[in-house]
């Protein structure tokens, strides 16, 4: 356990001090590329056009042989391009791997000045966070870096489950976390080969009338972790994320576990493919209608309490304080995308 009075303290000399307030972003996705792949790597720039952060992925679906290319490729990519507003973050090796420790030295000395969070796969608890935490606070101060990196932890083992809680308020650095399905299906020795998603297997049936015909309707693989992985986050003021859906021939099902997942309370998800992209802009910025009644109950309340009827129903502090997420979020999206500014209303 960290004390109150030590929780903010830089855990290396000369390094800066660590955020109170989470710095405010759009982060609707989490675009994942490749950085051993140079045609990638060139188009950098336009894809920072179009998506809320570039993730250089150093772990998964890199092979061994192309490791120390992929992290060559992602501090060439960080050096060449200006990304403006647009989040620069990596997913790098699990701790456990021979490739982790390069992964942070090498990367935050070349560019840690324009890398805004790492991504650390198979968190199990506090202690990986920590580690991570006191080794990028020394390499902040070696290289004399003014803004702090953060920690974003991937959900995807039984036992990071099990401590989500104390992960969620482990470090200042926490930036969020994402539920990993993949990996957390084969830790929790899940019947499932599916990245993400349901499964036609798993359902209730309705009650048995007699003998007529009895309707199966398939249900959430992944509603409990995500649950708890948004209380965990909630209560620690960080951001919640659904992780990556990996089909990517189904639009149509991608739409409606990113949808699921923002109701719950994800800000947004992992896109594996251009075209999730897309998807990831119309769940995760909030519809215009809702946006538009929000502002209404915002500017009737202005200081949040009381009552007000509005179209014959009742608004509190209660629905005040919905309304008021919802506004702040439009207002952020607004800042990137004109359109749906004029179409908020902003």
């Amino acid at each position: 356990m960290i004390v109150p009075s030590a929780y903010y303290r830089p855990l290396a000399l000369g390094a800066p001090e660590p955020f109170r307030e989470p710095p405010v972003r759009v982060e609707r996705m989490i675009h994942f590329v490749p950085p051993h792949v140079e045609k990638i790597r060139l188009r950098a720039a336009d894809l920072a056009s179009q998506v809320d952060v570039v993730l250089g992925n150093l772990e998964d679906a890199v092979p061994a042989d192309a490791k120390e290319a992929a992290r060559a490729g992602f501090i060439e990519m960080a050096k060449a391009t200006d990304f403006g507003a647009t989040g620069l973050w990596i997913r790098m090796n699990a701790l456990d791997s021979p490739w982790a420790l390069d992964d942070v030295i090498e990367i935050v000395g070349a560019v840690g000045a324009k890398l805004d969070v790492i991504m650390l796969p198979k968190v199990e608890g506090s202690w990986d966070v920590h580690y991570l935490d006191r080794l990028l606070a020394q390499l902040e101060a070696r290289h004399k870096l003014e803004k702090p990196i953060m920690i974003h932890a991937i959900l995807e083992t039984a036992q990071g489950v099990m401590n989500v809680e104390e992960i969620a308020s482990s470090s200042p650095r926490m930036h969020g976390m994402s539920l990993g399905p993949a990996d957390l299906a084969a830790s929790r020795r899940m019947k499932t080969t599916r990245v993400g998603g349901g499964h036609p297997g798993y359902g209730v049936l309705t009650d048995k009338e007699g003998d007529a015909p009895r309707a199966f309707y398939q249900q959430d693989l992944w509603h409990y972790t995500i649950a708890k992985m948004v209380d965990a986050c909630a209560a620690n003021g960080i951001k919640p994320f659904y992780g990556p859906f990996g089909d990517f021939s189904d639009s149509a099902a991608c739409e409606a576990q990113f949808r699921n997942a923002f109701l719950l309370g994800c800000v947004g998800a992992w896109t594996l493919h251009p075209s999730q992209v897309t998807i990831a802009k119309q769940v995760f910025s909030p519809d215009v209608e809702e946006v538009k009644f929000a502002k209404r109950i915002v500017d009737a309340m202005p200081d949040g309490t009381g009552a007000v009827m509005l179209d014959g129903k009742m608004q509190d502090d209660a629905t005040w304080k919905q309304a008021r997420v919802i506004v702040d979020l439009a207002k952020q999206i607004a800042e990137r995308e004109p359109e749906l500014a004029e179409r908020y209303g902003l």
